[in-house]
């Protein structure tokens, strides 16, 4: 059951079920090096769903969280940026994220391996996942009130244990590489007021692969990291490019549109994600809208190089207005040198259908692996047509994280796709 359609959807709350409790004290290590074999996700997200109504909306339950910690623990504000509104942004999306993948625990699992490898950067120890716990059990009791119950606090509990003990995991197996990477502006490019194309050489060999995004921070923003895909794949000088749309006021993006200049210094997080090329020779279908051109950029430039023979691909590229296409010229030579490239554009102003009715009507792609890149928004939709198309979930790649920490920060701005 998706978490979306179980919050709008009316419900009972649920009798306590007879459950057994976890053991021991509270802490990381009651699942410590535990595989998705042996965790019960399903019957936590049954659970954790059917109490939503009594701890949501999440902003609600999350003030309470960070007013626990800082509380108990004043000195962890430091860990964080002055303004809290993307922390509190991001970590909503992250437990939709957790709570609605929870049936598919391999994937938690990987994806949570990265995010412990990159959250080095920040400074975070075991010891904050504990203080982090108290406070959500914490935050749950304030929540739920007259209706908390143990079911309700340990299916929280082991969902989040289950995803930090794979974040511990993930960090102690990174402990050979930088936590970070120092990178100098080479280049900086206004394609439009809200839009600049940034070129940066990180002072060490920064280790990724085409369709993988990066975390950018800027030293005028301390603490603050957004996540970026680079727009090519990797180049013998190692200089890496990032397009950068501005989302909103006083974040990341803004900063680093409006007052980056060359010669500054930022800093990359480990390269993260899954929208990287396989080895095989099925045909591909990317569908890119906005700056998700650069990941769409960055596989055909890779595919150029070293494609199967045969492979062909199917691009869709969405945008509002053709003034909205701000790096054609790159377009135009991947069409030039790609014979077995077929681009098929979408303009909002021109088209009658719009990126996903263009991309379900076009033909039929079962067989093909898909990649999408975009707005939120426009991922949902793609995804949602493509699986009306019986194209199956493992068929279509994206970058959930990448997306969320984009809706992020519009949604701390107060805006919307």
């Amino acid at each position: 059951m998706r978490l979306r359609q179980r919050l709008l959807s009316p419900a009972q709350l649920p009798r306590t079920a007879e459950r057994p409790r976890p053991g021991g004290p509270r802490g990381t290590g009651g699942l410590r090096g535990m595989g998705a074999e042996h965790y019960d996700g399903v019957a936590d997200q049954q659970i954790i769903v059917s109490y939503l109504p009594v701890v949501t909306p999440f902003s609600e339950l999350i003030d309470h969280l960070y007013e626990s910690m800082f509380e108990r623990h004043p000195y962890l504000r430091g860990l964080f940026p002055e303004s809290m509104d993307f922390q509190r942004a991001h970590l909503e999306q992250m437990f939709r994220y957790l709570i609605d993948h929870l049936h598919r625990p391999d994937e938690v699992l990987e994806r949570c391996r990265q995010l412990g490898r990159d959250h080095r950067k920040l400074g975070v120890r075991p010891v904050h996942y504990q203080v982090f716990e108290e406070a959500l059990a914490e935050a749950l009791r304030r929540r739920a009130g007259r209706h908390w119950s143990e079911d309700l606090e340990w299916a929280w509990l082991r969902m989040l244990r289950f995803a930090v003990a794979a974040m511990v995991e993930g960090a102690e197996t990174a402990l050979a590489e930088p936590a970070s990477w120092q990178a100098t502006v080479v280049g900086h490019q206004l394609r439009r007021p809200d839009l600049a194309v940034l070129r940066v050489s990180p002072a060490e060999p920064y280790p990724y692969q085409a369709g993988q995004f990066a975390t950018l921070q800027s030293p005028l923003l301390p603490h603050a990291w957004r996540a970026y895909t680079p727009a090519r794949p990797p180049r013998p000088d190692g200089e890496l490019e990032f397009h950068i749309r501005l989302t909103g006021p006083g974040g990341v993006s803004e900063v680093l549109v409006g007052h980056t200049r060359v010669g500054d210094t930022l800093r990359l997080g480990p390269a993260q994600g899954t929208m990287v090329l396989d080895e095989s020779a099925r045909d591909l279908l990317i569908v890119a809208g906005g700056t998700g051109w650069a990941t769409a950029r960055a596989l055909l430039e890779e595919l150029s190089t070293r494609r199967a023979p045969g492979r062909t691909v199917h691009l869709f590229l969405g945008a509002r207005s053709r003034e909205e296409l701000y790096d054609a010229a790159a377009l135009a030579d991947l069409e030039n040198r790609c014979h077995w490239l077929r681009v098929v554009p979408v303009i909002e102003d021109e088209a009658v259908d719009s990126l996903a009715d263009a991309v379900a009507r076009h033909g039929d792609w079962s067989g093909h692996l898909a990649y999408l890149s975009g707005p939120p928004g426009m991922v949902a939709e793609v995804e949602r047509r493509l699986a009306e198309l019986r194209l199956p979930p493992e068929e279509i790649r994206r970058d959930p994280v990448a997306r969320t920490a984009q809706s992020a920060e519009l949604v701390a701005a107060g805006y919307h796709e």
